[in-house]
């Protein structure tokens, strides 16, 4: 059944709409001119993955998925934690591109992946000419993709020199046979046809062009839930959403973290049988993820402002403006991760943190880690 978009009670969205789309712009002109918004937008990367797996009912521990992503577990990765860095890497990639790239063909066949590994190549050689001014964190992304395509091209080779080595030695080897384009019934159902659905999302996306780009947001979302278009992978629907709101100059500067936004947000209103009333919901979804970024922004200026007070008189070479630039990009840091980025000793990372006065953030007298107050 096609989502329907009916009579809209605009009387009623109308307010919501304007105070949602005035929240986003006010915190998108503050983070265009911003010192920290690069650090901002990396720190919301990791909170935004977090969240998203909260509202699927997992916990994922922001300092778990810090150390995760710069490889540095102090336990084994779980399942929770695995989608958690899928989210944050997906969101990297996105903000990468161009604007346009994630709701264009190539970037819906990457991102549902469907483009392959000749596809991904493809957008990161298109990509690397638009993000050469892009942040590290950033270019990790694309050297994960990377070290992932590199890993599967070594196990196809090293497949073909054993079939290879089989057949000279005289050993009976059986055709090769094709793998099945379908997907294993053990994890996907068979009748769910996630292309129908994704073209069904996209005319919901390319019938509502003239509206508010706040309310055809949340109509997305709304579009998004309803249709389920995705057996795995819920999330990308967020995702997709914050793309048109960067693709339509809203949130030029930052992906909007619309699962932050939703946590705020009671599951009953998010999931309310009335069309409007859900409506109402995501467009609190929207105006509470931008009141979150506000305010986030606000006190990462304060920190930086009272960091470089601990900079003054300090030589040329200290390294303590770099841990400044570090700590606030990532919502804690480990001594490792001090001594990678600083290559510094470890007893150095532990006096720089000393001399910047940093918080202590988990209580522990091994694999400590430390933030911003």
């Amino acid at each position: 059944m096609a989502y329907a978009i009916r009579e809209l009670p605009l009387e009623t969205l109308l307010g919501p709409v304007a105070r949602a789309t005035e929240t986003l712009a006010r915190l998108d002109e503050r983070l265009a001119r911003s010192p920290v918004r690069d650090g901002f937008v990396e720190r919301q990367h990791f909170v935004d993955a977090a969240a998203a797996v909260w509202l699927e009912g997992e916990l994922v521990h922001l300092e778990d998925l810090v150390l995760h992503d710069a490889h540095m577990d102090v336990r084994t990765p779980t399942h929770e934690l695995t989608r958690a860095h899928a989210v944050l890497r997906t969101r990297r990639r996105i903000l990468s591109q161009h604007q346009d790239w994630a709701l264009g063909r190539d970037g819906l066949l990457a991102l549902t992946g469907r483009g392959g590994a000749m596809a991904v190549v493809a957008d990161q050689k298109r990509g690397e000419g638009e993000g050469a001014g892009a942040s590290s964190f950033e270019a990790d992304g694309r050297d994960d993709v990377e070290d992932d395509l590199l890993a599967e091209e070594f196990a196809e080779i090293d497949a073909v020199l054993a079939r290879s080595s089989k057949l000279l030695s005289g050993v009976d080897v059986r055709a090769k046979v094709a793998r099945p384009a379908d997907r294993p019934d053990l994890i996907y159902d068979l009748d769910w046809n996630e292309e129908e659905r994704l073209a069904e999302w996209l005319a919901v996306n390319a019938g509502t062009r003239d509206l508010p780009v706040a309310l055809r947001a949340a109509l997305l979302l709304d579009a998004w839930q309803n249709i389920e278009v995705l057996q795995h992978g819920a999330w990308l629907g967020s995702l997709l959403v914050a793309a048109l709101l960067r693709q339509t100059g809203l949130t030029a500067n930052h992906l909007a973290c619309l699962h932050v936004g939703a946590k705020n947000i009671p599951r009953e209103r998010r999931r309310a049988r009335s069309c409007s009333d859900r409506l109402l919901a995501f467009l609190d979804t929207i105006h509470e993820a931008a009141l979150a970024g506000l305010k986030e922004h606000d006190r990462l200026v304060l920190a930086k402002n009272q960091l470089e007070r601990r900079l003054r008189e300090r030589r040329a070479n200290s390294k303590l403006p770099g841990l400044v630039e570090l700590v606030l990009s990532r919502p804690l840091v480990s001594t490792g991760m001090i001594q990678d980025r600083l290559k510094v000793t470890k007893q150095g990372a532990l006096n720089l943190v000393g001399e910047l006065g940093l918080r202590e953030m988990t209580g522990r007298g091994r694999f400590r880690a430390w933030g911003i107050v």
